[in-house]
C-alpha cells in the first residue's frame, strides 16, 4: 500500500483529498493499478522525450581536413593529414578523429552542405534560414520553435538551453533567439553573466515567493485583455518557467557535472576554459552537460566548441583541437547509446561554412561558403553512411547537394513534427512554416 499525503480538504462527494490520493488494492478514483499504468502508457507518461543537441563549431571548420580529405589533389590543396579507415568499410575520415572513426556505424557524415552565407554568424545553423528577408521579430531558433510547439517537460527545466559561452566575436556565442515567438521561448543561457547565481532565492521563502507570484498575476490580469501581440501571455509563460526553475534543484543538478562519477567525467575529458583570440573556449564538460540536460527534460541544447577560423596555421590548430573534439563528441554519442537515448536524442555538428581548397601563404584556409560538412547521429536515422560528394579539389558539391533546411526538416521529423503541415504564427498572426522553400526530410536518413 502506498499513500501520498496532502493537505486535508474535501471534494463535493465528501471524500477527502488525502484518501483520494491513496493507491493500493482499491485503486485510485476507481481505477486499478493496472489501469493506471495502462493510462500512463497511452499518455506517454514517464517515457523518454525526444530532444536535439546541436554542436556549433564557430568560425567554419575545414571540411577537407576532417571528413572529406582529398589525397589525389595537388599538394597546395591536399593538406598535411592522412585519412584512416572507419568501422564502416569504404568510409575514411581524418587520422585525428580515431574515436569517431570507430563509431562510424552510429554516424552520418554529410560532405556536400550548400547554401551557406559568407558571414561569421551562428544564425543559419540555429534557424536553418538566411538572415535576409526576415519577418518582423526575426526567425526563431530551432529550440524556440520546440519550446513553442512542445512546451517544457516540467517547469523546473527550460525546454531550450544554450551553453555557448561569451566570445570576442559575439555572433559566434549566439545561442539563438526566439524571434517572433517572443521572450517566453528564449533559450536559458547559464554561461552568460551570473545566471546560476540568479537562480538562488536569497533567503526568500517558498511561501513568500508564491504570494508574490499571485500578486503579480493579479496585477497583470487586466493587461491580458488589451495585449494585441500576446506579449503579456509570453511573459506569463516566462514567469511560470522562472518560478519552476527557482523552486527546484533539478536544473542546477543537471548543470553540475560533479554529480557524475569521475570515470564518466574523465571519459568526456577536460578542456581549456580560456577564450582563444576572438573565439570560444574548449569546454569538454559541455558535451556531458548537454547529455545531462536532455536527460533532465530539455528539448534542445546548443553549444559552441573552440574556434575554427584558421586563416593561418590551420594544421597546427587542428592538431590541438581535433583530438579534443574527437574525445568529447565520441563520448557523447557512446553515452547516449549506452543509456538507451540514441533513438530519442538527435545530434548535429556543423559550422557556418567550409574552408578554401587552396592553402594560403600563411598555411591557413580562408572562408568557403560554396560547400561544407556536417555530422549527424541518433534520432532513429539510418546511420553508417556518407551523403554527398565534392569534386577532386573538395571545392564544389558534385553529388547530392544538401541544404540547411533539409537537415532541419530531418531533425523535426526525428521529433515527430511534420514540416509540411505544422506552422507557427508570426507577429501578424500569419502562419509560418518551420523550414523555407518546402524542404523535406532527407530521404537517405528516414
Amino acid at each position: 500500500m502506498l499513500t501520498i499525503y496532502g493537505n486535508q480538504s474535501r471534494f463535493c462527494d465528501g471524500i477527502s483529498r488525502r484518501n483520494f490520493l491513496r493507491i493500493g488494492a482499491l485503486g485510485l478514483g476507481g481505477l486499478s493499478m493496472a489501469q493506471l499504468l495502462q493510462a500512463e502508457a497511452i499518455a506517454k507518461v514517464g517515457r523518454s522525450h525526444k530532444a536535439i543537441i546541436m554542436i556549433f563549431l564557430p568560425g567554419g571548420p575545414s571540411h577537407q581536413d576532417m571528413f572529406d580529405l582529398r589525397m589525389d589533389a595537388p599538394s597546395e590543396i591536399r593538406g598535411e593529414f592522412k585519412p584512416i579507415r572507419t568501422k564502416v568499410p569504404g568510409i575514411q575520415i581524418c587520422e585525428h578523429l580515431p574515436k569517431l572513426a570507430a563509431l562510424m556505424d552510429k554516424l552520418v557524415v554529410i560532405r556536400s552542405m550548400v547554401g551557406a552565407e559568407d558571414n561569421h554568424y551562428a544564425f543559419q545553423c540555429l534557424t536553418g534560414r538566411h538572415m535576409r528577408g526576415q519577418p518582423p521579430g526575426g526567425w526563431p531558433a530551432l529550440g524556440s520553435v520546440l519550446s513553442k510547439l512542445e512546451g517544457p517537460i516540467n517547469n523546473a527545466v527550460p525546454p531550450y538551453v544554450g551553453l555557448s559561452p561569451k566570445m570576442g566575436h559575439v555572433p559566434w556565442s549566439d545561442n539563438g533567439t526566439p524571434g517572433f515567438l517572443g521572450v517566453a521561448h528564449a533559450p536559458f543561457t547559464p554561461n552568460k553573466g551570473s545566471a546560476q547565481g540568479d537562480m538562488v532565492l536569497n533567503g526568500v521563502t517558498l511561501d513568500r515567493l508564491s504570494d508574490r507570484k499571485s500578486l503579480l498575476t493579479s496585477f497583470d490580469q487586466f493587461r491580458r485583455q488589451v495585449d494585441a501581440e500576446g506579449l503579456v501571455e509570453g511573459l506569463d509563460a516566462f514567469n511560470q518557467q522562472a518560478f519552476g526553475v527557482l523552486t527546484s534543484s533539478k536544473l542546477l543538478e543537471a548543470l553540475d557535472v560533479g554529480k557524475e562519477a569521475q570515470t564518466i567525467r574523465d571519459w568526456y575529458g577536460k578542456g581549456d576554459p580560456k577564450n582563444r583570440d576572438d573565439g570560444g573556449p574548449k569546454l569538454m564538460e559541455h558535451f556531458l552537460i548537454a547529455r545531462r540536460l536532455v536527460e533532465a527534460g530539455a528539448r534542445c541544447v546548443t553549444l559552441a566548441f573552440s574556434r575554427w577560423d584558421h586563416h593561418g596555421d590551420n594544421f597546427g590548430a587542428l592538431r590541438q583541437d581535433l583530438p579534443l573534439l574527437d574525445q568529447g563528441v565520441s563520448a557523447l554519442i557512446e553515452d547516449l547509446h549506452q543509456r538507451g537515448l540514441d533513438k530519442n536524442v538527435s545530434v548535429v555538428m556543423w559550422g557556418e561554412f567550409g574552408r578554401t581548397p587552396v592553402i594560403n601563404k600563411d598555411a591557413g584556409r580562408d572562408h568557403w561558403p560554396r560547400v561544407s560538412c556536417a555530422m549527424l547521429a541518433g534520432g532513429g536515422i539510418k546511420t553508417g553512411q556518407v551523403i554527398g560528394a565534392t569534386d577532386r579539389l573538395g571545392g564544389e558539391a558534385v553529388e547530392r547537394p544538401v541544404q540547411f533546411g533539409e537537415v532541419f526538416s530531418t531533425l523535426y521529423h526525428n521529433l515527430g513534427i511534420d514540416v509540411s503541415k505544422v506552422t507557427v504564427p508570426d507577429l501578424t498572426g500569419r502562419p509560418q512554416y518551420l523550414v523555407e522553400n518546402g524542404y523535406q526530410p532527407m530521404r537517405e536518413l528516414i
